[in-house]
């Protein structure tokens, strides 16, 4: 997926050489949910918190709306009610699930 400036692009595609998990690595700040399509400031208290953000604090450009009722709607139509169910198709674990209907950005 294409963020909306390089800046932003690079805080959510960094890798840290000695954390494999961003919420580990103080040096992280935003979080990118492709499943959600939502960014977030990571809050580092030892979870995987964030708070939701609706602008780039880079560019200030408004970034997309959320996908995440639509998320849970989808899932509830095809009959799941457990969202941890292992049986939940794995394009519903990225963006594949919204990206085919062309709503990417």
């Amino acid at each position: 997926m294409k963020h909306c400036c390089e800046r932003m692009d690079t805080m959510v595609t960094r890798k840290c050489d000695h954390h494999s998990d961003p919420f580990d690595c103080p040096d992280a700040l935003i979080h990118f949910s492709p499943k959600f399509r939502e960014y977030g400031l990571i809050i580092h208290d030892g979870g995987a918190s964030t708070i939701g953000i609706d602008h780039c604090p880079f560019c200030g450009e408004k970034l997309p709306k959320s996908k995440r009722d639509e998320w849970f709607e989808e899932l509830e139509k095809m009959g799941f009610d457990d969202f941890d169910d292992e049986k939940i198709p794995a394009s519903f674990q990225t963006d594949e699930w919204y990206s085919k209907e062309g709503t990417n950005r």
